[in-house]
């Protein structure tokens, strides 16, 4: 029997049982997480379960307590760390003397190479920045060889692509009667949404760089079988919610007929 985070509430509001389980685990798995130094991927776990707290129709007071304690997490790390204190102040003017060779030089390097792209990008293979100037060219910096490769018509690709795959993501979230389904759904989504979204703003110094991929395109082979396997459990979820399957079987049928 699968929790329903909607059925479970007491008189006061807060969750019952969910809570109860899901943050112990959660907990578990970021004190692992930060014990390794990864606060990167440690901040994406945490943005993860907020947004599957918030989607599930908590109260914004819940939310602003865990919004509050991952806050004071990170904040606490940052400041008893001098290089994460250069990484969070770095990315607003990446080109200052006293960031550019160390925290600021690859947000730098990354919008040169946007920059240099143009509209329509130098061309497939021809990226100057990868070759020595750019570090991690080939993962957490990949969409900025994709700007200076295919111009901002590429960008514009991606991020459309993107926004194709998480908007289907939530569709089937918001179809499946499935509780546990549901939510497992829109966490996916979520972590899809959060992580382009820090990847990109990392990428164009909007964010602060923290070392988090870009889902299917980034170099990787555990963070790559991640991403399909979540894929694959959004098309069994899919596959099993008789309203998308009929949707799947009247399209072949109409493919068929031509």
């Amino acid at each position: 029997m699968h929790l329903r985070i909607s059925e479970t509430r007491s008189e006061d509001g807060f969750i019952k049982h969910p809570l109860l389980v899901v943050l112990p685990a959660a907990i578990a798995i970021e004190g692992f997480v930060l014990y390794e130094n990864d606060l990167g991927t440690g901040i994406l776990i945490f943005a993860i379960l907020g947004g599957i707290i918030f989607i599930s129709g908590e109260k914004l007071r819940v939310f602003g307590y865990a919004a509050l304690a991952v806050a004071l997490i990170i904040g606490a790390m940052a400041v008893t760390s001098p290089n994460r204190m250069h990484r969070l102040t770095a990315f607003l003017n990446p080109f200052d003397e006293q960031y550019y060779k160390f925290a600021g030089w690859q947000p730098a390097h990354s919008i040169m190479g946007l920059a240099s792209g143009g509209l329509f990008g130098a061309g497939l293979g021809a990226s100057k920045q990868k070759w020595a100037n750019l570090a991690e060219a080939h993962t957490d910096f990949i969409f900025a060889v994709i700007g200076e490769e295919l111009g901002l018509l590429g960008t514009l690709v991606v991020l459309i692509l993107f926004s194709a795959l998480i908007y289907g993501i939530f569709r089937v979230s918001i179809k499946t009667k499935d509780s546990f389904s549901r939510y497992a759904t829109a966490g996916i989504a979520c972590w899809f949404l959060i992580q382009v979204t820090v990847n990109i703003g990392s990428v164009t110094s909007l964010l602060p760089v923290i070392g988090v991929t870009l889902p299917f395109i980034s170099y990787g082979g555990s963070s790559l079988i991640a991403n399909f396997l979540a894929i694959g459990f959004v098309l069994g979820v899919a596959r099993r919610t008789p309203e998308i399957a009929e949707g799947i079987k009247a399209t072949r049928v109409r493919k068929l007929g031509r």
